[in-house]
């Protein structure tokens, strides 16, 4: 099974399981490290999650996978929180980092650029509107191969 095939299995697997406890599936990952797969869950919860919340979500989330067989080989299977950098995937990521800045490449040139590192103002019909050095970018959604939050240190 292809890595993209194991990913859309497990999000429809565990999205309802993360669903009935409160948490948001953020990003997966499934992909080989050091000459072994590792299967990457992020989740989170309003408040943050716990490293106990990691633990929990990955004992439950390990059962279901191991009966249901979806990966047919050894794998590693770790549940974490997004970090400060979360990865911006859907639109309601978008809408919630409004005003906050934000690492983006593209898939294509905008403006003659692919990265853009700035303060994303608006999320409207499919857009995002991000100010860098002093110049708004209108970057279409379906043109972000990444995006993720920047987290500013506060003195």
């Amino acid at each position: 099974m292809s890595s993209e095939k194991v990913l859309d299995a497990v999000e429809e697997l565990i999205d309802p399981i993360l669903q009935d406890q409160g948490c948001e599936l953020v990003d997966l990952e499934y992909l080989q490290e050091s000459g072994r797969w590792v299967l990457r869950i992020f989740a989170d919860l309003p408040g943050g999650i716990t490293l106990d919340d990691c633990a929990r979500l990955s004992r439950e989330i390990g059962d279901l996978l191991d009966i249901r067989d979806i990966i047919d080989h050894e794998y590693v299977l770790e549940v974490s929180s997004p970090g400060l950098d979360r990865p911006l995937r859907k639109a309601g990521d978008f809408e919630q980092a409004i005003g906050k800045r934000v690492k983006i490449a593209t898939h294509t040139p905008i403006e003659g650029r692919r990265n853009f590192l700035g303060l994303l103002e608006t999320f409207k019909e499919d857009t995002l509107q991000v100010a860098v050095d002093q110049h708004v970018f209108q970057i279409p959604l379906h043109a972000v191969r990444k995006a993720n939050l920047v987290y500013e240190f506060v003195d």
